[in-house]
């Protein structure tokens, strides 16, 4: 297809707002379920949607605006300073959940949004987010039949 790249736009946009609420998260100090639900379906729809706009802006802007349009508090969650080894960046935890919100959508018929509220919602969120494991890098497939399990295979 003309004009696309080596994804479906959607999918970029999905990566895009998964990368945003793992920024806002991390500048906030909040857990990503507490990020997407202050944020909501209704703003989450708007971020997806309008996904390719935002990108070309400045995150930290972008991230600033809608941390005080939902009016996210600071929070105490430091995944980041508890991390003992290399931490990755938004972006690559942005894919993680990118590929498991299509995944879980796709499984259960439902849409994008829906599905990613329920996984950041979810016990892998935290599994995810959590740096000094494994979980993050794991394959997709693994990530994904742990969630349906509702527990780590």
């Amino acid at each position: 297809m003309i004009g696309e790249g080596r994804e479906a736009k959607k999918d970029n946009d999905l990566f895009f707002l998964c990368g945003l609420i793992d920024h806002i998260a991390r500048k906030t100090k909040n857990v990503r379920a507490h990020v997407v639900n202050c944020l909501g379906k209704k703003r989450l729809e708007k971020i997806y949607d309008l996904a390719d706009v935002y990108h070309c802006d400045n995150i930290d802007r972008v991230s600033d605006d809608f941390i005080k349009e939902a009016h996210i508090e600071m929070g105490t969650f430091d995944n980041e300073g508890e991390c003992g080894y290399s931490i990755p960046s938004c972006w690559d935890i942005g894919k993680v959940y990118k590929r498991l919100i299509k995944m879980v959508a796709e499984d259960e018929k439902i849409e994008v949004i829906d599905a990613l509220i329920k996984v950041y919602n979810s016990f892998i969120s935290l599994k995810i987010d959590d740096y000094n494991s494994s979980v993050y890098y794991e394959n997709p497939s693994y990530i994904f039949e742990s969630y349906r399990e509702g527990k780590m295979l």
